[in-house]
C-alpha cells in the first residue's frame, strides 16, 4: 500500500509500470525538435472534423487507440480511464471515451493534468485497480477560442507569451510487467503569486513549481542530483528562467538535466512560438514521447517529472482577480530505483 511520506509525498509500497505510451501531436509540433518521438503527427489541424473541439477528441481517440494497440490490449481490458483537456467540462475527454465502456475519472488541474492523472491512476493500480490508461490533451485552436480571443482577430502576441500544443499523450498503468516505474508522488498546493498577466503565464506559475519541488526533495530526503532529469511543464523559457533563479535563493542546485517541456517541444529558434509551449498536451505528449523513450533506452534512468497548470478562467480574469497555479510531481523510475 502507499506510504504518506512528510507532508505531500506519497511512496508507493508496490511499483506501478508504465507499460506503453503513445503521444499524437500536429504539424507544428511535428516539425519541431521532438518530432521523432511522436507516434502520429498529423498535417491535418481539423483531423478530418468540421469544428475545432471534435478535432480535439479526435485527437483523442486517436491518441487512445494508439496506446491500447501498443500495449496489446484490448479497450475492454482497461478497468479505468482517467483522462483531461482544456475545453469546459473536459468534453474532449468524455467524448473521445463515451463509447469505450470503461469507467471514466474526468480530470480537471488545467496544464498540470497529466501530473494529476498519472499521481491518482497510479495510487489506483497500486491499491489494485488493475489497468488504468491515463490521458490528456489540448488543441491550439480549442484553448485559443476559450482562454483568449478568435484567431481570426489576428490578436498581437506578447514575448512571454507561450503556445498551445496541439496534441495529446496516453499511458497505460499496471502493478506488473515491464516499463519504468512510478515510485513517488508528490501532489501541489495551490500557489498564487499575485500575477494577473494571461500572456505570462510562466510568471504564474514558477511559484508553484517551487513549491512542488521544495516538498519533494524536503518529504523524500532526495537531492536534486539523485535524478538524472528533473523537467517541470509548460513553463517555457521565460517562466523556467524565474524557476532557476527562485530555485538558487531557496539553495536549490540543478547539475544534471534540468528544462521544461514547453523549452522541449518547440525549436525557439526557427519556430514563432514565442516563450515555448504550452497546454495540457504539451507535457502529456513530451512524457508519453520524449520522456519514455529516454527511459527505455536507458538514456534517463531516474526522472522527476512536475508538470504545472493556471488555475484560472476567463471569466476570473475579467473580473480582476490573480491567477492561481498547481504543480504535481512524479517520480519515475527504472528497475532499480529506491522504492
Amino acid at each position: 500500500m502507499p506510504e504518506h511520506l512528510g507532508k505531500q509525498t506519497l511512496r508507493l509500497g508496490t511499483p506501478v509500470h508504465v507499460a506503453a505510451g503513445a503521444a499524437v501531436v500536429g504539424k507544428k509540433e511535428g516539425e519541431g525538435p521532438l518530432s521523432d518521438c511522436f507516434d502520429t503527427v498529423s498535417q491535418d489541424a481539423y483531423f478530418g472534423q468540421k469544428t475545432w473541439e471534435a478535432a480535439e477528441t479526435a485527437l483523442m481517440r486517436s491518441c487512445f487507440t494508439a496506446v491500447c494497440a501498443k500495449a496489446q490490449l484490448a479497450p475492454g481490458e482497461l478497468h479505468y480511464i482517467l483522462a483531461g483537456d482544456l475545453q469546459n467540462q473536459c468534453t474532449a475527454s468524455a467524448y473521445a471515451v463515451r463509447d469505450a465502456g470503461i469507467p471514466f475519472l474526468g480530470l480537471y488541474n488545467a496544464c498540470s493534468t497529466m501530473g494529476e492523472a498519472l499521481g491518482l491512476g497510479a495510487v489506483l493500480t497500486a491499491c489494485g485497480a488493475g489497468t488504468v490508461c491515463a490521458m490528456v490533451s489540448s488543441h491550439f485552436c480549442t484553448a485559443e477560442r476559450q482562454f483568449r480571443m478568435p484567431l481570426e482577430y489576428g490578436g498581437q502576441r506578447s514575448p512571454t507569451a507561450q503556445w498551445t500544443v496541439t496534441g495529446a499523450g496516453a499511458v497505460i498503468l499496471r502493478a506488473g510487467g515491464a516499463g519504468p516505474c512510478i515510485t513517488h508522488i508528490t501532489s501541489g498546493r495551490v500557489v498564487d503569486a499575485g500575477v494577473k498577466d494571461l500572456s505570462n503565464m510562466g510568471a504564474a506559475m514558477a511559484p508553484a513549481a517551487l513549491d512542488t519541488l521544495l516538498a519533494h526533495f524536503s518529504d523524500t530526503g532526495r537531492e536534486p542530483d539523485y535524478y538524472d532529469a528533473v523537467i517541470t511543464g509548460d513553463l517555457g523559457h521565460f517562466g523556467h528562467t524565474l524557476l532557476e533563479d527562485l530555485a538558487r535563493q531557496e539553495g536549490l542546485r540543478f547539475s544534471r538535466t534540468f528544462t521544461d517541456c514547453g523549452m522541449l517541444v518547440f525549436d525557439k529558434t526557427n519556430q514563432d512560438v514565442h516563450a515555448g509551449g504550452s497546454g495540457a498536451g504539451c507535457s502529456a505528449s513530451v512524457f508519453a514521447g520524449h520522456i519514455l523513450r529516454c527511459l527505455r533506452e536507458g538514456s534517463w534512468n531516474r526522472v522527476l517529472f512536475a508538470p504545472t497548470g493556471a488555475l484560472m478562467s476567463t471569466v476570473t480574469n475579467q473580473q480582476g482577480e490573480s491567477i492561481p497555479a498547481i504543480c504535481h510531481a512524479v517520480a519515475v523510475e527504472n528497475e532499480g530505483g529506491e522504492i
